[in-house]
């Protein structure tokens, strides 16, 4: 079956969206009956083109590579118009993130949904803001909101859950939701000082110019809300979760942790309080049989606590272009198999 699909974004993950479908299309189609024909793409940097037929990715990808916009099947369309008058399936929405507004990723998620399209997003924001207006609106439309590359990457969380665990009631989920700050307390564990072990999370891409969202917290609180919202029935908002990072945790403390068979992860959980649930996100001294405390470097790790099951870990690559972009071709692959 082929999925038609348009791009709103294609920075580091809308490009490794398009080579994985690339890399992949003979055994997705030979495994799944799947194929993805791209009829458009919209990006701030490189612009808007459209083709009803079908655009060439490994054209799209040298053209953004090689000279830093689109050169073919261009339109003055913006972002919005591609959505309303392409005659898509579905709308992958990767824009940049912002954790505060959202914006303009709900807009272009809602428009999509209003339109008939399903979406698939990568972008915390949509989920963490609106996750619940337009989860109904998707219903209401009989389309898909799907978000699997939000949390932990490529690593399954949603389609865990809504699969091999239906008949499961999660009682409580804790885990390593960003691998920045797992990496840069290795190092400071290794003897590193905190400055020291950011500037080499800088220096190798895992931190940016201005690390806030990663060390602060505030990544993590983001897909604590999802995870939240999404896999335990909640309506929590990011102001509602208590969030510290990891700022204030220096080298001295990291080695006290270690004398007492203890280390520090940045840790998101989520419990059922009463009738509701309570959420936070902090720094904790783990003891070593957690099976958290051995998560090591960037990887995420999470562990559902569930009635039926007990406690499954997954542990796995939370970040990484390949990673997100097969996340997000997984996501394509479910609209066609839950229809």
């Amino acid at each position: 079956m082929q999925l038609r699909v348009a791009l709103i974004g294609f920075g580091v993950v809308g490009q490794s969206v398009c080579e994985v479908l690339m890399s992949k299309s003979e055994s997705l189609s030979n495994t799944n009956d799947f194929s993805c024909l791209v009829v458009g793409v919209s990006d701030l940097r490189w612009g808007t083109v459209f083709n009803n037929d079908g655009l060439d990715l490994g054209q799209l990808l040298t053209e953004a590579r090689d000279t830093g916009k689109f050169c073919k099947n261009l339109t003055d369309w913006d972002s919005h118009t591609l959505i309303r008058r392409c005659d898509a399936d579905a709308v992958v929405e990767l824009s940049y993130t912002d954790l505060e507004t959202g914006e303009p990723a709900i807009s272009h998620c809602r428009t999509a949904i209003e339109t008939g399209k399903s979406v698939i997003t990568s972008n915390k924001g949509p989920p963490a803001l609106a996750h619940r207006e337009l989860s109904e609106l998707a219903r209401h439309k009989g389309v898909q909101f799907l978000f699997e590359a939000c949390v932990l990457s490529g690593t399954p969380v949603f389609n865990l859950a809504h699969s091999c665990l239906t008949g499961n009631t999660i009682t409580e989920i804790r885990g390593i939701l960003n691998g920045t700050t797992n990496f840069m307390l290795d190092e400071m564990e290794s003897g590193a000082n905190y400055d020291v072990a950011l500037a080499k999370a800088q220096e190798l891409g895992y931190a940016e110019a201005r690390p806030d969202a990663d060390v602060e917290g505030y990544d993590a609180l983001a897909k604590v809300v999802i995870l939240a919202n999404t896999l335990m029935g909640g309506d929590i908002e990011p102001s509602q979760v208590p969030c510290r990072g990891i700022t204030e945790i220096d080298q001295n403390a990291v080695a006290e942790a270690k004398r007492e068979g203890r280390r520090y992860k940045l840790i998101g959980a989520i419990q059922r309080d009463g009738d509701g649930l309570s959420a936070r996100v902090c720094p904790e001294k783990l003891h070593l049989n957690d099976p958290l405390s051995s998560v090591s470097g960037v990887n995420n790790a999470l562990t559902l606590k569930t009635d039926l099951l007990g406690e499954i870990t997954m542990i796995g690559p939370g970040a990484g272009p390949t990673a997100t972009g097969y996340a997000v071709v997984g996501d394509l692959m479910r609209i066609l198999t839950v229809h």
